[in-house]
């Protein structure tokens, strides 16, 4: 037999094994690491894994790693020619509107159990708005390169630390230079502190930017006095007294 998965080709290398396994009966040897009932059961693996078409959209599958793991989900794609199944699952946080997405190499499993076939078409691909997707793009590599030139030009980790701090909440921040530039509206200057934030005219967008630059000054103090505070050792520890 030419065509078998990747955990019985160590039991076609075994003198113990492959007799049994080319011969359609079943064996439990621990190069196999799992009990082959026949040769027809064998089979079906391997058309699991060959067929495209056997894996449906939409189909629940179960399958064993060979690390002992299960994977349940729905399936979602299947590349017939790297054996790579996608599925979707239930999400780690438990949050019903969220999902795993798990890609499993049928080469490297042990089982595969179809529990639910899908009967129905697979609904349509979604629609992509290309020219939104390379905006995106291109305004990411543009607010690399603007980073690369920050870092260039001698921004500390101050700087860095402050936009990363307002990154957190505001999206529309930007490099110029050494100056963090927030929503093409606020400019704060090195060395970054409060009164270092100017605005071009809207009011309220300064005072939401100062409020967050003095949040991040007053959180970087308490970390430095809590990492400066010379923690007490038990030996100097007052002494307790009995009443």
């Amino acid at each position: 037999m030419e065509k078998v998965d990747s955990l019985t080709r160590a039991g076609r290398n075994c003198t113990i094994c492959w007799p049994h396994v080319a011969s359609g009966h079943g064996v439990a040897h621990p190069c196999t690491r799992e009990y082959y009932s026949n040769y027809r059961w064998l089979n079906m693996k391997v058309s699991m894994a060959e067929d495209g078409e056997y894996f449906s959209i939409g189909s629940i599958i179960s399958c064993k790693t060979c690390f002992s793991q299960e994977v349940e989900g729905e399936v979602v794609a299947f590349d017939h020619q790297t054996k790579m199944l996608m599925l979707k699952c239930p999400s780690g946080t438990g949050k019903g509107n969220l999902s795993d997405i798990s890609i499993v190499n049928l080469n490297f499993v042990e089982d595969v159990v179809v529990k639910k076939e899908a009967n129905s078409n697979p609904p349509p691909l979604p629609h992509l708005n290309i020219e939104k997707l390379n905006n995106r793009a291109n305004a990411q590599i543009e607010e690399r390169q603007r980073l690369r030139t920050a870092l260039a030009s001698g921004v500390g980790q101050e700087g860095l630390k402050l936009f990363l701090a307002i990154r957190k909440t505001i999206n529309e921040v930007s490099w110029q230079g050494k100056n963090i530039v927030v929503m093409n509206q606020v400019t704060i200057s090195p060395p970054y502190r409060p009164e270092d934030c100017k605005g071009k005219g809207d009011n309220n967008a300064l005072t939401h930017v100062k409020k967050i630059v003095e949040k991040h000054v007053k959180d970087q103090q308490l970390q430095q006095n809590s990492q400066a505070a010379p923690s007490r050792s038990p030996q100097q520890q007052p002494p307790l007294t009995s009443p």
